[in-house]
């Protein structure tokens, strides 16, 4: 059963729009936190050496948009009830590595938005997402897909 404000919506329904700069202190902190040791995080040179257009972004580094998105309002506009949500997948596609100094534009789409029946009995609603990360040239860089699962009651 999903939540009862929950209401379809329809595919290519847009939920939010942000921006960030890939900043090379986030970038490290990224490294960091997921043990990326390679000097290329870290090191113009050695980014540069190993064909980068500068110093790159970790793999899932488009993740820190989470700090710059109203969660509250897009869970709303969902009908989602956030204590019945877990993140069931996630998933990127480069075009290009995104660097530091990049300023990327995010569009989060409805992808697809669909019930079906749990392993467990009752209903499950599948909503998967797309964002469109897009630099300043409006040329995609990142496309993620997130797939969110509401149990049911």
């Amino acid at each position: 059963m999903t939540s009862p404000s929950a209401r379809p919506l329809p595919v290519g329904a847009v939920l939010d729009v942000v921006s960030f700069e890939v900043e090379a202190g986030k970038v490290r902190e990224f490294a960091t936190a997921t043990h990326a040791a390679d000097a290329i995080y870290t090191d113009g040179k050695a980014a540069t050496e190993a064909g980068f257009a500068g110093i790159p972004a970790t793999p899932t580094h488009v993740v820190v948009a989470g700090h710059h998105r109203n969660q509250q309002q897009f869970v709303q506009a969902l009908g989602l009830a956030i204590e019945r949500v877990v993140v069931g997948s996630v998933e990127w596609h480069y075009t290009r590595p995104p660097v530091v100094g990049d300023r990327l534009t995010g569009t989060r789409r409805v992808a697809d938005d669909t019930t079906k029946a749990g392993k467990r009995g009752g209903e499950m609603r599948l909503v998967t997402l797309e964002t469109e990360w897009v630099d300043d040239t409006g040329d995609t860089v990142v496309t993620q897909r997130e797939v969110l699962i509401e149990r049911g009651a």
